[in-house]
């Protein structure tokens, strides 16, 4: 019988299988891509052959690959472009930094716009959220801000005149021009349809410059371990973009190799990707209230587009806002009396979209961040029925106030909650940011529910939502456990009832994600499943996650290729 060998052999790890029939081993043995002996050393090396790559980690983790459930890398660059406002909460400071890059733009840089983003909503504690309010700053340049959440944008007066944005308008959402008291844009755009005005008058990349961007930010993810992620976002031309950089299209092979020094992993120009998606990609379409029937038959022949490392069959549909800003839709309404409202402003039609999709095969992935958001886009996935053609779950994003009504059924139905625990970071100790003012103190603190949905049952999924918050996947994993900020012992913690153990918080990020997303050979070590994985300095699974930042990734792997090494410096 013809002997067949492995491709490579690891051995002298600690392999961490999230195989429940398998949960330790340590060596692992991976041919044409795929895992094909997990166990001990001696019995691997029986698949040796003369071309076997043996490695001897030396006591280093093996995990499988990181998968971040909800990221916007490509949409992301649209957004996150110009100074980011960070961790800036002083209205002066932010005056300041706006009046710098008015002075930087004044001889055409960056198209002569003043652009910026992650800006916090505290910075408008004191300061009004209007064009007024920045057009000293910011002139004679136009301006454009985008909030760290990206559901809210601050344009100042030149930018609106630009855009020829001189009132109220209807959208088929509840995306709106805010006016004053005489009808007068204030300057501050809710939601896509408003903000997209402004943002058709400046200045967009090419395409080459989009590419290098999104190659660039991808190929960061697996710095922190990532080797697969959820677009959720996008329209056929992402698929299109996605197929380009894959660089072989269905059936096709692509490799490509990172390194970095130093740096943050979303935005470090020292990686070179060679070739190819660095990252394994399910890319979702965004279908949007007021899509006519061309454009809706347009998006569900999309379903089976795929390459060698990503695939299409997902749609996005968005059933609210968010509570920061009273968009959110609540069962009973805020402390602002607003929450009232659906996205759509004919809720029957998004549960007829979600029929339309579901009939035709595709997984659907719905933002819902209020509760009665959450329980109607339940009741619209219980209608159509909660799988795919693919077998995955209809997923909610977000769950930020979940009912207890909802949480039962979250997990009777098997619906997965895709969540981001590090969102919690824009929280305060003394409840006065926007989101918890909004909801007041008894619904604030039901705020993430992560731990009740694991123990009712429902699957749980978790993820970044990059550029909202950071991609470093070790700092998602940090938040999950700690639900505080990490590294600051002093950091106030939200619900400590709701922390997670480090086992489930990379369950979060690994097995369930896959689950997540339909995929059963990823996300666990074992025979027959994909070769995606890490190698950590110390198991993640030891580390405090105070330290969890500070973990180094030595390796990560992709269908048994190396696409990120550590410097040996």
């Amino acid at each position: 019988m013809h002997q067949v060998f492995a491709d490579t052999i690891l051995v002298g790890a600690r392999v961490i299988t999230m195989n429940p029939r398998q949960p330790s081993a340590v060596a692992v043995a991976i041919r044409g891509g795929r895992f094909v002996a997990v166990g001990d050393a001696a019995t691997l090396m029986e698949l040796r052959g003369p071309r076997t790559v043996v490695e001897d980690l030396h006591g280093a983790c093996i995990t499988p690959g990181l998968i971040d459930s909800h990221m916007h890398p490509i949409q992301g660059i649209e957004l996150a472009v110009g100074i980011d406002f960070g961790g800036v909460r002083d209205p002066e400071v932010f005056l300041a930094m706006l009046r710098a890059e008015a002075d930087r733009v004044a001889d055409g840089a960056s198209g002569g716009w003043v652009r910026g983003w992650n800006v916090d909503y505290d910075v408008f504690s004191t300061l009004p959220m209007t064009a007024a309010a920045i057009d000293a700053a910011t002139s004679p340049a136009p301006a454009f801000l985008m909030c760290f959440d990206g559901h809210t944008a601050l344009a100042n007066t030149e930018a609106l005149r630009r855009s020829g944005i001189t009132g109220a308008r209807t959208f088929g959402d509840t995306s709106e021009i805010v006016v004053d008291e005489r009808g007068t844009p204030t300057g501050c755009l809710r939601e896509d349809s408003a903000f997209d005005l402004v943002l058709r008058t400046a200045p967009e990349y090419t395409r080459d410059e989009t590419l290098e961007r999104v190659r660039g930010i991808l190929g960061g993810l697996s710095a922190s371990g990532i080797t697969g992620g959820c677009i959720m976002d996008g329209n056929p031309g992402t698929l299109d973009l996605l197929d380009e950089l894959d660089g072989e299209g269905p059936g096709g092979t692509a490799t490509s190799v990172t390194r970095a020094e130093s740096g943050d992993p979303a935005t470090s120009e020292a990686h070179e990707t060679v070739s190819g998606l660095p990252v394994r990609i399910v890319s979702a379409m965004a279908h949007n209230p007021g899509y006519d029937e061309e454009r809706t038959e347009r998006y569900l022949a999309q379903r089976d587009r795929h390459g060698a490392r990503w695939r299409g069959g997902l749609v996005k549909l968005f059933n609210d806002g968010v509570i920061d800003t009273g968009t959110a839709w609540l069962y009973e309404p805020d402390t602002h009396g607003d929450g009232n409202s659906s996205f759509w402003a004919d809720p029957a039609e998004f549960e007829r979209v979600v029929a339309r999709y579901a009939a035709a095969g595709f997984q659907i992935a719905t933002h819902a961040i209020g509760d009665r958001a959450i329980g109607t886009t339940i009741d619209a996935y219980v209608k159509a029925g909660v799988h795919s053609r693919r077998g995955a779950p209809h997923r909610i994003e977000h769950l930020e106030l979940l009912a207890d009504r909802d949480l039962a059924r979250l997990a009777q139905f098997g619906i997965t909650a895709s969540v981001q625990p590090l969102h919690m970071q824009w929280r305060k100790a003394d409840g006065s940011d926007f989101w918890a003012e909004r909801l007041g103190p008894g619904r604030a603190a039901l705020g993430w529910r992560v731990r009740d949905m694991i123990d009712a049952g429902a699957p749980v999924a978790l993820g970044s939502d990059w550029p909202v918050a950071q991609t470093d996947a070790r700092i998602g994993l940090a938040w999950a456990r700690l639900r505080r900020e990490p590294g600051n012992p002093d950091a106030p913690v939200f619900e400590p009832d709701q922390v997670l153990t480090p086992y489930e918080a990379l369950q979060g990020y690994t097995v369930w994600a896959a689950q997540a997303q339909g995929d059963h050979d990823l996300g666990v070590i074992a025979p027959g499943c994909r070769a995606d994985l890490v190698v950590w300095e110390d198991s993640p699974l030891d580390v405090g996650a105070d330290d969890l930042l500070n973990l180094p990734v030595r390796t990560t792997i992709v269908d048994g290729q190396p696409l990120y090494a550590a410097s040996a410096a």
